[in-house]
C-alpha cells in the first residue's frame, strides 16, 4: 500500500494510507508508526498515529518536509506487518435509564428490540484503534454490524461520563 503526504504547516506532515479506515488499512499506519520509533528520521520529534494516517511533526530547523517525505517514504516501502498484542480489559456497562439515553433510537435504527442491541453489542470483539480528542475517548473497532448507525448529524454536548457512544463502525 503506498501513502500519500501532505504538508501541514511548516513542521508536520500528513502520511495517509486511505480515505477510508478497514483492518487492513490500520495496520500500514502501526507497522509505519513502529518503523518509525525503531528508525526516527533526523528531526523527527512525534509521531501521532490515527485510523488512515499519521501526523508527524519535526523540528523545522533541523529537517524539511522534503528531507521527512524521502525519509518516511524509504521506511514505508519495508513495513513489516504484526499484530500488536494488548491488554485485555473488561469494561462494566449499565444499558438502562439515564445512563442509556440512545438505546431506544439504536433499537428502532436498527429495527431491533433493545434486548437485541445489548447483546449484540456485548457479543462485540473491540479493539482501541486510536484515542480521541479528550482523555478516555478511544475509538473501538469491532461494533457487530447488526448494530452499525450513522453519525448523528450534530454532536450533543456534556455526553455523561463513561458513556458508551456507537457511530458507524
Amino acid at each position: 500500500m503506498t501513502p500519500t503526504f501532505k504538508a501541514v504547516g511548516d513542521q508536520g506532515l500528513l502520511v495517509s494510507f486511505a480515505d477510508e479506515f478497514s483492518d487492513d488499512v490500520h495496520e500500514y499506519v502501526l507497522a509505519l508508526d513502529s518503523e518509525i520509533a525503531e528508525n526516527t528520521p533526523l528531526g523527527v520529534v512525534e509521531v501521532v498515529p490515527a485510523l488512515v494516517n499519521l501526523l508527524v511533526s519535526f523540528d523545522p530547523c533541523e529537517t524539511s518536509h522534503v528531507e521527512v517525505t524521502t525519509a518516511l517514504r524509504t521506511l514505508s516501502k519495508s513495513l513489516k506487518m504484526r499484530k500488536i498484542a494488548g491488554d485485555l480489559r473488561h469494561v462494566d456497562i449499565c444499558y438502562e435509564g439515564p445512563l442509556a439515553a440512545d438505546l431506544a433510537a439504536v433499537a428502532t435504527a436498527t429495527n431491533l428490540s433493545q434486548e437485541a442491541v445489548i447483546n449484540a453489542h456485548l457479543a462485540g470483539d473491540f479493539s482501541v484503534l486510536m484515542y480521541g480528542f479528550s482523555p478516555g475517548y478511544a475509538y473501538l473497532s469491532g461494533v457487530p454490524k447488526a448494530i452499525h448507525v450513522p453519525r448523528k448529524q450534530k454532536a450533543i454536548r456534556d455526553v455523561p461520563a463513561g458513556s458508551v457512544i456507537i457511530a458507524d463502525q
